[in-house]
């Protein structure tokens, strides 16, 4: 099933998110954060305590393939990974143009959240 996902501009208000999905049940291991740059996805994912999409997540072959393409590319290849169709990813990969940062969430049935 594909993740669920919130956008947001403001990085508290992503952590007070974070915060409540985790006083519901959400697992942190079904947690990631999403921005258009490496710095300020780690630096959200760190103060939320979130994942990051890994190369476990992503499988080695497409983190190789990542050296050698675009921000763009990656961001929609990434998201594509998660479940994604491509027409949604180059939507969300817009909103990470936008500065917007994205709060996805795995397995979305398991937690009621769809």
């Amino acid at each position: 099933m594909k993740p669920y996902v919130e956008e947001y501009h403001n990085e508290e208000n992503l952590k007070q998110a974070v915060d409540l999905l985790k006083s519901k049940g959400v697992q942190a291991d079904d947690l990631y954060v999403l921005t258009h740059d490496n710095d300020r996805t780690e630096r959200i994912s760190d103060k939320a305590d979130t994942n990051l999409i890994s190369t476990e997540d992503k499988g080695l072959t497409e983190t190789l393939e990542n050296l050698f393409v675009n921000k763009g590319d990656e961001l929609r290849k990434n998201l594509e990974e998660m479940g994604f169709s491509t027409a949604e990813s180059e939507m969300y990969e817009e909103k990470l143009d936008q500065g917007k940062a994205l709060l996805i969430v795995k397995n979305p049935e398991q937690y009621q959240l769809i």
